[in-house]
Formats: C-alpha cells, sequence, structure tokens
C-alpha cells in the first residue's frame, strides 16, 4: 500500500511539471507595433520656424512609462513616443530591453527643450538623467536630434488624435 501511495504522488508531481513546462514553451513575444495617439512638433527657439514633426505615442500610465518604447525592433524615423509626466522634475531613463539607440529629450512644462541624451545605447541599464527638471520626455531615433538641429530652447507642441 505504501509503494502505492509513492505512485500517486510521483504522478502528481511528473503531471504537474509536464503541465508547468507546457505553459512556458506556449509563451510567445509580439513584436509590439506603432498606434498613432497624435502628432509633436518642435518649433525653433530663434525663428518659431518648424524644425520636425511626428507622429505620437503617448505614454502616460506606469505601465505605460515603465514600458515605452522596449520589445520594438525598429522605429520610422516620422515617429517617437511622448511621455507625459505627473509633475516636472528630475527624470530618470534608461534602456532596458529597448533594442533600437534612441535620442532622449527632457522637455519642461513651459513645452520648452531643457536637456537631451543622445544616441542612448539598446539594453544599456545605466542612468540617463534630465539633468534638469522637465515634465515631458520624447523619444525618437537616435542621430535625429543633430540631423534636425534640434537645440535647448526649443519648444514643442502637441496634439492628441
Amino acid at each position: 500500500m505504501a509503494n502505492f501511495g509513492k505512485i500517486i504522488i510521483f504522478t502528481v508531481v511528473l503531471i504537474l511539471v509536464s503541465c508547468k513546462s507546457e505553459s512556458k514553451q506556449a509563451i510567445k513575444t509580439e513584436t509590439v507595433s506603432f498606434t498613432k495617439e497624435g502628432e509633436l512638433t518642435i518649433l525653433s527657439e530663434e525663428s518659431e520656424a518648424i524644425k520636425a514633426s511626428f507622429e505620437i505615442e503617448i505614454a502616460e500610465s506606469e505601465y505605460e512609462t515603465q514600458t515605452g518604447l522596449m520589445y520594438r525592433k525598429s522605429m520610422k524615423e516620422n515617429r517617437g513616443m511622448l511621455f507625459i509626466q505627473p509633475t516636472e522634475s528630475l527624470q530618470y531613463f534608461y534602456m532596458k530591453n529597448t533594442e533600437i539607440p534612441l535620442d532622449i529629450i527632457y522637455i519642461d512644462s513651459g513645452m520648452k527643450i531643457v536637456s537631451f541624451q543622445k544616441n542612448a545605447q539598446p539594453f544599456n541599464e545605466d542612468t540617463l538623467p534630465s539633468n534638469i527638471p522637465a515634465r515631458y520626455v520624447f523619444e525618437i531615433n537616435a542621430g535625429l536630434s543633430d540631423k534636425l538641429g534640434l537645440q535647448v530652447g526649443d519648444s514643442i507642441s502637441f496634439t492628441r488624435d
């Protein structure tokens, strides 16, 4: 009888272990696709001329802010992600699970660019601070800030779809 109990326990454990490994195999990673939620324009500080326009995704919730552009394989040049923080304060971003190099643009509550972290490297978990209080953070493909001539003092405006 004792052997029969051991056989039942062994069988139950075997079933549980095989169910657990089956569920791990069923997990699939999907490519996260872009969802246009608005448009953002960057204006020159000196002339108010439009320097660039982007289609944007907007990250406001805690989950959206923590996930950001993670797990994306690429991003079109005319797209970016705007993070809207609840208050203006020092901001700290990093590139955990982010597969594409980015320029990170920090913007104050007056909608003026206050600082940059350029060419942030994929998967780098070093902190990339704003160094100056910011309320908005805008991420675009690495190199675009220089290509477009963006500068501290330029302003942004955005609309939601």
